[in-house]
């Protein structure tokens, strides 16, 4: 009886230490998606219920092997596109770079990533503007099953938000230009800031 005694108390105050690191997280996302002034209106589109990253098999534009899991512990802003990249690959690209530079002081908690579909080389041409950027071929299906475009859109209509936990959690509209960046800026600020008290720069076990 004493051991089960034990036992239970010991359960209780694992879960009461694993609340308490939980609690900042939970806290910001209460401030972003309950908590709003009112009026505030998000320009992208909340996923819910919120997707997890699956454990997808990566590849680098290098031919590293790795795994897609590997990025969380940063936000990110995706796009997805094939290699050919086309004009409206090359405006999404854009304005990732755009986007990132322009959150200021919390760019280095930003990073964004462009997810290769198909086996198709990159144009040379593009290089020296990707040198920020994280660029991994995935398999199209299996990215399919995680990420989803809007009724009536292509997968690489948009660029999605996911969170430092992996949590695919936002989708902007399709057909993003300048004026729609803007949009897309206060959103991503807002996330920043919500998540200020739990999110650094870098990911657990390198260096910022």
């Amino acid at each position: 009886m004493a051991t089960a005694q034990r036992s239970r108390h010991g359960r209780w105050k694992m879960l009461g230490v694993m609340l308490v690191c939980a609690a900042p997280v939970i806290a910001s996302y209460l401030t972003y998606y309950v908590i709003r002034p009112e009026g505030r209106r998000n320009y992208g589109e909340l996923i819910q219920p919120q997707r997890t990253m699956p454990d997808l098999a990566t590849v680098s534009l290098q031919g590293q092997a790795g795994k897609l899991a590997a990025l969380k512990g940063q936000w990110l802003l995706v796009s997805v596109a094939g290699g050919a990249c086309p004009a409206a690959c090359q405006n999404h690209l854009y304005l990732q770079r755009q986007l990132r530079e322009s959150v200021g002081k919390d760019k280095d908690r930003l990073d964004w990533v462009w997810l290769v579909t198909d086996d198709l080389g990159i144009p040379a041409e593009m290089a020296p503007g990707l040198q920020k950027a994280t660029v991994l071929r995935v398999d199209r299906q299996a990215l399919e099953a995680w990420l989803a475009p809007a009724p009536g859109q292509a997968l690489g209509d948009h660029l999605y938000v996911v969170d430092p936990m992996g949590n695919w959690m936002m989708r902007f509209p399709a057909g993003l230009d300048a004026a729609g960046a803007a949009k897309a800026k206060r959103d991503l600020e807002r996330l920043l800031r919500a998540s200020s008290s739990w999110d650094e720069a870098g990911r657990p076990g390198q260096a910022g």
